[in-house]
């Protein structure tokens, strides 16, 4: 029995592996531009914060504008007006310089996940979930394990998921396998990971020996 669960976790453990690498190396086709990438945040989150920003400042100097008025409380220095304005806008601006990310890496990872089919519902109720005790760490399982984007057919250059076995335009193989082991590969393998085989072998690729 322990000979076979040890076969069984090591099956899921390579299982695991190949499919992060499989992620890894479609994902070098991506290309990744930080100023799109902020696009993809949802411009009512933006406007959102911002305007709860600016609320709270002018919030905050009235409450010290109405207590130099009428000789109540100034906060945080009792005698200063002026600095303590200053002060009490710095803190407001240090809370959402370290929060306000928070909720627009959540938003990023929403919409990123329904562009790359994905679960965006589920992915932003794990992050929500892991940030009060583990931070970012949500967002870090999210970037390593996120599905490649959309990329185009290898074959006839038309769009398709990186779930799709197969082209819905052409019927090329979008998951080439080795033609010695018959393990998967990846389009630019020059040389199968599994057994070494040269998968360039007669002038043509894996991807196209498995479109054709």
């Amino acid at each position: 029995m322990n000979g076979k669960e040890s076969q069984s976790g090591g099956g899921i453990s390579n299982a695991w592996n190949e499919r992060m690498r499989l992620i890894r190396l479609r994902r070098k086709n991506e290309r990744w531009r930080f100023r799109d990438e902020l696009k993809v945040i949802p411009k009512w989150i933006v406007v959102t914060l911002s305007v709860i920003f600016v609320i709270a400042q002018i919030f905050a100097l009235l409450i010290n504008l109405y207590g130099v008025a009428n000789n109540g409380v100034i906060w945080p220095y009792s005698d200063r007006p002026v600095l303590s304005s200053l002060a009490l806008a710095g803190l407001i601006t240090l809370f959402a310089v370290f929060s306000f990310p928070w909720f627009l890496l959540l938003g990023y990872v929403n919409r990123d996940a329904k562009r790359r089919g994905m679960n965006a519902a589920l992915w932003t109720i794990l992050c929500i979930i892991l940030m009060p005790a583990y931070m970012a760490l949500g967002f870090i399982i999210y970037f390593l394990a996120r599905d490649p984007l959309p990329y185009t057919c290898p074959k006839c250059g038309a769009m398709v998921g990186p779930r799709f076995n197969f082209c819905p335009t052409c019927r090329c193989d979008l998951h080439p396998s080795c033609p010695n082991c018959k393990r998967e590969v990846v389009e630019n393998d020059k040389f199968c990971p599994f057994c070494g085989h040269d998968l360039a072998a007669n002038g043509s690729t894996a991807a196209s020996t498995t479109a054709t």
